[in-house]
Order: structure tokens, then sequence, then C-alpha cells
């Protein structure tokens, strides 16, 4: 059976990919994003119902996080709107061990909708198409927490799976997580990276407040030094939230994407290869 799906957030990271893998399922998607037509903007409420109209489900990602402030807000008018307009189901994308998050995901299960809730370890590619990029690049990763273990996900793995469950309603009412197959601190993490791509790239422990300090000097918005210190602080700071999960593999029928098969495909593409950014 083939839907009309809505991918909110379908220029970024995982939801690119699962336009991409609808799409080729012959699913006709409609990209949610401030610049589509019709447009979607989280902090437009409005614009909500035109994008849902004539949708059968959805695919929820939230700009910047679930945790920040006004997200319970934005999920609870958008799972209004959806139920009014009819919708089946949604999948929301969720943060593994974020507290801030779950009640976002009490939202959209107390909605009267269909969904699955899909929540994702810290992905592979914060290092190859977000945040961490640069770093690399210049070949020095500063970061906190460096006895922290982290299953990173690749969010090709996110996408198969959210791809999945979108249409298939055996998965209705799941929590599915989603994890790579180890547990790996940022110093193995770089290590990795450095064997792989072939170049000297050094990990750089630091204390949150460099981190953030640096994050404030970057010129990044207060909203995302909050997040990451956020992230840093409740997320990686409790090793309950670390488990490594086997969701991938009951859900797909395949093991999780190991972070080193990660780096050789990822270093196909010519990314790391880039000069370094300059400022203006």
């Amino acid at each position: 059976m083939k839907h009309n799906v809505l991918v909110i957030g379908g220029t970024g990271k995982t939801g690119s990919r699962v336009a991409q893998r609808l799409e080729e399922a012959d699913h006709q998607v409609r990209i949610g994003s401030r610049n589509s037509h019709p447009a979607f903007d989280w902090d437009d409420p409005a614009t909500f119902a035109p994008a849902l109209k004539g949708m059968d489900r959805a695919y929820i990602v939230y700009y910047p996080d679930l945790a920040v402030p006004g997200a319970r807000e934005a999920i609870s008018a958008l799972t209004e709107a959806a139920l009014k307009e009819g919708l089946e189901k949604v999948v929301l994308l969720s943060g593994k061990g974020e507290k801030e998050a779950e009640a976002c995901e009490e939202i959209v299960a107390n909605s009267g909708l269909n969904y699955t809730l899909v929540r994702a370890s810290w992905f592979n590619q914060n290092f190859s198409e977000g945040a961490f990029l640069e770093p690399v690049l210049a070949g020095q990763v500063a970061l906190p927490m460096p006895d922290a273990e982290i299953p990173f996900v690749d969010a090709d793995d996110i996408a198969d799976v959210v791809a999945r469950v979108l249409v298939d309603d055996t998965y209705n009412g799941q929590t599915i997580t989603v994890t790579g197959p180890r547990k790996m601190t940022w110093s193995e993490v770089v290590a990795a990276m450095a064997n792989g791509i072939g170049k000297e790239i050094r990990y750089q422990p630091i204390s949150i407040e460099e981190f953030k300090t640096g994050m404030k000097a970057a010129g990044l918005p207060d909203s995302y030094v909050w997040l990451f210190g956020y992230l840093f602080e409740e997320v990686l700071g409790n090793p309950d939230n670390q488990e490594v999960s086997d969701d991938v593999e009951r859900v797909l029928g395949r093991k999780a994407t190991d972070f080193k098969d990660y780096v050789e495909k990822t270093k196909a593409t010519g990314v790391w290869d880039q000069p370094i950014p300059q400022a203006l």
C-alpha cells in the first residue's frame, strides 16, 4: 500500500534520507520545511494544517531538539493538527536518554494518533555533516566527557528504521531505540577517523565550561550552547543512557553499521578532504 507522507525536516540529516527511501518505494512524499510549498515552520503553528492536509502519515523531527524550551507546546499543536487532518500515523524522532524529550514522547503517545517512537543515540554524521566536521578538518577535536562511552548510530540506519516503521503498522505503539553495535569514547572515535582517513587527528579533553565558552566565541546562539551543555551533562553523564540496543537488527534484519564502516563510506565522499572553512 502506498502512502502520502509528510517528512518534517526533510532536508536534514535523517529527513532527507527518509524522504529518499520513501520515494524509492513509490510513496508520495511532501517535504516539511520553511522553503517548501506549502511551507512548514515550527515557529508558526498556522503552517501545520496546510502542510498536513492530504497526508496519511508524518515523520516528525523537531529542530533543534525535543529537549529545548517550547518543544512540548509545538509537538502538542502539531499532533492536534494531525488528528484534525485525519492522519493515520506519526513517527517521532527522539533522543536516547533525554528526559526532556520523553515529555514530548508522552504527548505523541497520548495524542489519539497511531505512532511509533524512534529514540536515537548520537549520530555518526555529526563528524561529517554537523557540528564536529570543522574540528575533524582542523585535526583537533576538543570535547568534554572523555570517559563517556557512546553507542554512536549511523543516520542511514536511522532512516532505514524510520522508513520501515512509518509504513509497517506492526510497530504501532512501540519505542524503537537505535544505536550502533558498540560503545566508543571520544578518543576511540577520533582514532578510528584518523586511521580510516589517513591523517593526524587528535582528541583534546576539555571541561564542559570550556566547551560552552568556545561555542559562544564561535557565535553560536544561546539555545545551542544550552542544548549541547544539556546533552553532555544530562545524557552522556549518565551511564545508564548509553546501553547498546539491538533494535536496528530487530527491525531491519541486519546488524547496525559499525563506526569504522561509517568512516570508510564517508571517506569515499571526499567530505574530509575539503579545506578548513575560513572565518569571514
